[in-house]
C-alpha cells in the first residue's frame, strides 16, 4: 500500500468530512442557527456530526422539534434522553397547540404531518433562527434532489427552486435578507445505505423501532399501518401481529412499517442494500398525495 493510498479517504470518512465541514461553516458564518432534531436517524447522524464538529466542546446551537401530536412515543422518549445526556437546550413546537387555538384544523384523513409548515415557521421566526439544519437528502425524493446544501427561503420561509445558489468548489453562500433564512442539509450528498453504515461505524443509538420487532399493523394502501391511538383500522382492514421495523419515522398514522427479519444494524445495512425504493416512497403516505407533494409542501415552507 503506498502513502496515497494510506490518506484517501474512504467514502464515509469523505461524507463525515464534508458534512462536518458544512456544520462548522455554518457555526461560523451565522448568528442563530438551529438543528431540527425528532429522534429520527437522519436527525441523530446529524447532531452525531455536530458533536463531532465541535468536541470537546458542546454542540454550539439548540435545537428544535415540531411535534405533531402523533409521534411515536418511543422516538420521543429517545429524543429526550438524548437532549438531556448532551446537554442541549431544545425548543418543541405543539401543533396540537395551533390546533387547540384554532390557526390549524385538523385533516379530514386524521393525519398531522402536513400540519407541521405553520408551527415550523413560527418556531424559526419567534426564535429568531437564520440557519436551520435539516436531515434531508437527495436520494429521498424528487424535489429534495433539487435543493441546495444552502436553500435561500424567503421572508415567508418559502422555497423558490429557482432562485438557488450555484455551490461550486464547495463555497456556500449564505448571504440573506433581514426575515429571510437559510435551510442547511449536511446530509444532503448521502444516501439511505451510507447513513446506516455510517451508523454501524460510529456506533450509533437509535430508537428500537428502527429493527425488527413485533407489532400489531394493519394493511392500509400498501404499507403496514401500526394500531394506536391515532391510528384505527377501519372496516375490512384486518389487524396482524407481524415481525416489522421501520426505515423512516413521522406522523404515526401516515408512516408505514416494513415486514424485516433486520434485528441489528449489519442486517438493516445488508436489507436497505438490497431495495429499489426510497424509504419515503416506500413508507410515508403523505408524500404520495401527488407527483408534486413534496414540493409543493417545500415551496409554503415545509422542509
Amino acid at each position: 500500500m503506498t502513502l496515497t493510498d494510506e490518506r484517501r479517504l474512504t467514502q464515509l470518512q469523505w461524507l463525515e468530512s464534508e458534512a462536518i465541514h458544512i456544520i462548522r461553516e455554518v457555526a461560523a458564518e451565522f448568528e442563530r442557527p438551529v438543528l431540527l432534531f425528532s429522534g429520527g436517524k437522519d436527525s441523530v447522524v446529524m447532531l452525531h456530526l455536530a458533536t463531532k464538529a465541535f468536541w470537546p466542546a458542546p454542540v454550539p446551537f439548540p435545537v428544535m422539534h415540531v411535534d405533531t401530536g402523533h409521534n411515536f412515543p418511543e422516538v420521543l422518549a429517545f429524543r429526550d434522553a438524548t437532549v438531556e445526556r448532551l446537554g442541549l437546550r431544545i425548543e418543541i413546537v405543539e401543533v396540537q397547540d395551533y390546533i387547540d387555538d384554532g390557526r390549524l384544523r385538523e385533516r379530514s384523513d386524521g393525519t398531522r404531518n402536513q400540519l407541521q409548515t405553520q408551527p415550523l415557521l413560527d418556531g424559526i421566526t419567534d426564535n429568531k433562527f437564520d440557519a436551520v439544519f435539516g436531515g434531508g437528502r437527495r436520494d429521498e425524493e424528487k424535489a429534495r434532489a433539487k435543493e441546495r446544501v444552502f436553500s435561500l427561503r424567503d421572508e415567508f420561509g418559502q422555497w423558490d427552486p429557482r432562485n438557488q445558489r450555484p455551490e461550486l468548489w464547495n463555497l456556500y453562500n449564505g448571504r440573506h435578507r433581514p426575515g429571510e433564512h437559510v435551510r442547511v442539509f449536511p446530509l444532503s450528498n448521502w444516501t439511505e445505505l451510507d447513513v446506516w453504515q455510517y451508523i454501524a461505524a460510529e456506533q450509533i443509538a437509535l430508537p428500537e423501532l428502527y429493527y425488527a420487532h413485533q407489532r400489531e399493523v394493519f394493511e392500509r394502501d400498501g404499507m403496514l399501518i401500526s394500531v394506536s391511538d391515532v391510528s384505527q383500522p377501519r372496516d375490512g382492514e384486518v389487524v396482524e401481529k407481524r415481525q416489522v421495523r421501520y426505515r423512516t419515522v413521522g406522523d404515526m398514522s401516515c408512516t408505514g412499517a416494513v415486514e424485516s427479519d433486520a434485528v441489528t444494524v449489519d442486517d438493516v445495512v445488508v436489507e436497505v442494500a438490497a431495495t429499489r425504493i426510497t424509504e419515503r416512497g416506500a413508507t410515508r403516505a403523505d408524500d404520495r398525495a401527488s407527483e408534486a407533494a413534496m414540493e409543493d409542501r417545500k415551496k409554503e415552507g415545509y422542509f
